[in-house]
């Protein structure tokens, strides 16, 4: 029998997968059990099973759903034509922007990414892939010297993603630095070296 949904089903989903995520990147995917979540949530287990079926579930949403809007968001960047310089610097404060505002969603994908069966490993795998192909992309339209030759091409993007991605240890949206300073520094220093005159932001 299909699960009868309520008028604020959308909102209660919602914070489920918010409030789970907290718990995955506070406590691991592995000992988190569905007890801690619906703690998290101020439910029941009975009420959490009728949103979703179980923790894996709730993990596979929680990573499928970041990873698509990172890469609709970035898409839609695509749309705007901006020029490479400018895209590269729009494109690192986005993903920064939405990482600062889902900040355990990006540690749990980080973390637990291979908790996922192995279908939903290979989309999390191709979505990213293509976000990868984004900033790829945008660094081989900057690339007058020729260096993003295939064998380094993605190892180059990967530096850059990387920066962004792998703050979630130290880094404090709510501090002196904002999230999309840091990223003009990330691409400042990236393209231009951190002993050359800061690029315009």
């Amino acid at each position: 029998m299909a699960r009868t949904q309520s008028k604020d089903y959308p909102e209660i989903r919602e914070k489920i997968l918010r409030s789970s995520a907290k718990v995955f990147a506070s406590k691991g995917f592995s000992t988190s059990t569905i007890i801690d979540l619906a703690t998290a949530c101020n439910s029941s287990r009975g009420a959490l099973y009728h949103y979703f079926g179980s923790k894996e579930e709730i993990l596979s949403h929680i990573i499928s759903e970041h990873v698509s809007q990172m890469l609709s968001e970035l898409q839609t960047l695509g749309e705007q034509k901006l020029d490479a310089r400018e895209f590269l610097y729009a494109v690192s404060r986005k993903i920064m922007e939405l990482n600062a505002v889902n900040n355990a969603e990006q540690i749990v994908l980080l973390n637990d990414w291979n908790q996922l069966d192995e279908k939903q490993k290979a989309e999390t795998a191709a979505a990213q892939r293509k976000i990868i192909a984004i900033i790829r992309d945008a660094l081989i339209r900057l690339d007058t010297a020729h260096r993003m030759t295939p064998k380094y091409a993605t190892t180059h993007a990967m530096s850059l993603l990387g920066s962004l991605n792998y703050t979630y240890a130290w880094y404090d949206p709510e501090g002196a630095v904002k999230p999309d300073e840091y990223a003009d520094m990330v691409v400042n220093v990236f393209l231009d070296g951190f002993l050359s005159p800061a690029s315009p932001g």
